[in-house]
C-alpha cells in the first residue's frame, strides 16, 4: 500500500509520460559524440591525439550504453518495439553489445541485492559477505583475499567480458522464439563490428590501432564498471523478500546530483528512483526525488546518498572487510566470538 501511495504521487506528477523531445536531442548529442571521435580518427593524423581521442571514444560509447540501458527499461517509448530497435541500434550497431545481457539485469531489479536471486552480488571473483568469501577456492579466494586493491584493475576488463559473453548469449539466443529479433540483432553487431573495427583499422597503422583498441577498451570497462557499481555495491545484502518499496530503497545508493554527475553517470546516480520507477524517463529523475525522499522520510525508511568519493571510499572499505575474513581467519573468528 505505502508504495501505491508513492506511486499514486508520482503519476499525477507527470513523471512517467514519454519524453520524446528530451530523448530526441539525447539521440542527437549521444550519438553525435560517437560520431565526432570517428571523424577525428580519419582526419587526424597524429597518434598522441589519438590516444586521447581514444578515451573520448570510451566516454561516447557508454553514453551511448546509457541510452541502451534506457532502451531496455522501456524509458524511451511506450511501445516495447520501438524500444526494442533502440536497444538494437545503439547496442549493436554502437556499442557493439548484444541487449542480451537486459535478461540478467532485468532479473537484478526484480531482487537487487539478494544473495540468492540477484546475478550481480554472485560472482566469482569478489565476494560481497563473508559467507561469500568462505566458500571461494584456490585463485578466487586469493583475489578475494585482496579484493579491495585489485577491483579497479579487474573493472578494465568488463568490456572485453561483456562483448564476447553477450555475443555468446546472442548466437543461444537466435535458436530460441525470438529468433527472427534476435537475428536482426545480430546483423545490426555485426554491421557496428564492421563500421568500429573498420573505421579503426583504416585510419591507424595496424599496431596503432592495436594500441588504441587496448586503451579505449580498458577504459570503457572502468568507465563502465565504476558507473555501475556506485549503485549497490555496500548497501545490505538480503536474504529474505521484503516488500517491493523497502527491497528496492533499502539496497540502492544515489550518488549526489550535480550537472557532471547526472552526465557521467547517464542518469544512474538517482539509483532509488530508477529502482522504484524502472520506466521513469531519465530526465524526470530530479523532480521525482523530491518527491520520494520527502515519502521516505515520512515512512522513516533510510534514502541513502552520498558523494562521489565517499561512494568509492565505502565500495573499497566494503571489500577490504569482507576479505579480512579470508586474510587473517584466526583474528576475525575470535572478534565474532567476543
Amino acid at each position: 500500500m505505502d508504495y501505491l501511495t508513492l506511486r499514486k504521487e508520482v503519476v499525477e506528477a507527470g513523471l512517467l509520460n514519454r519524453q520524446y523531445g528530451y530523448y530526441a536531442l539525447k539521440f542527437i548529442i549521444t550519438f553525435g559524440t560517437l560520431a565526432l571521435s570517428y571523424v577525428l580518427l580519419a582526419t587526424v593524423d597524429s597518434f598522441v591525439f589519438q590516444l586521447f581521442n581514444a578515451a573520448f571514444l570510451a566516454f561516447a560509447i557508454v553514453q551511448v550504453g546509457y541510452m541502451m540501458h534506457d532502451a531496455i527499461h522501456m524509458q524511451i517509448f511506450s511501445d516495447k518495439w520501438k524500444n526494442d530497435f533502440a536497444g538494437i541500434l545503439t547496442g549493436g550497431l554502437t556499442v557493439n553489445v548484444s541487449s542480451s545481457w537486459g535478461d540478467a539485469h532485468l532479473l537484478h531489479h526484480k531482487a537487487p541485492n539478494h544473495v540468492d536471486l540477484d546475478p550481480d552480488v554472485n560472482m566469482p571473483i569478489l565476494a560481497f559477505s563473508e559467507e561469500q568469501a568462505l566458500q571461494k577456492k584456490g585463485l578466487a579466494k586469493f583475489l578475494v583475499k585482496h579484493q579491495a586493491f585489485i577491483w579497479f584493475p579487474l573493472l578494465t576488463s568488463v568490456a572485453f567480458i561483456m562483448r564476447f559473453g553477450n555475443t555468446v548469449t546472442l548466437v543461444k539466443n537466435i535458436r530460441g522464439k525470438r529468433w527472427k529479433f534476435h537475428l536482426t540483432e545480430a546483423v545490426f553487431l555485426l554491421a557496428g563490428c564492421a563500421l568500429y573495427f573498420g573505421v579503426i583499422l583504416n585510419s591507424l597503422s595496424f599496431t596503432q590501432a592495436i594500441v588504441f583498441l587496448l586503451v579505449s577498451n580498458v577504459l570503457t570497462g572502468l568507465y563502465m564498471g565504476t558507473s555501475f557499481a556506485t549503485n549497490h555495491k555496500a548497501m545490505p545484502l538480503m536474504k529474505g523478500r521484503l516488500d517491493f518499496l523497502h527491497m528496492q530503497v533499502l539496497t540502492a545508493r544515489n550518488v549526489k546530483s550535480s550537472p557532471f554527475t547526472d552526465i557521467w553517470y547517464g542518469g544512474l546516480n538517482y539509483q532509488i528512483e530508477h529502482h522504484l520507477f524502472p520506466s521513469m524517463p531519465r530526465n524526470n529523475y530530479g523532480k521525482a526525488s523530491k518527491i520520494i525522499k520527502t515519502f521516505c522520510r515520512q515512512q522513516s525508511i533510510e534514502h541513502c546518498e552520498a558523494g562521489v568519493f565517499q561512494t568509492y571510499k565505502d565500495i573499497l572499505g566494503h571489500f577490504h572487510r569482507i576479505g579480512a575474513v579470508l586474510r587473517n581467519p584466526d583474528a576475525t573468528r575470535a572478534t565474532t566470538a567476543g
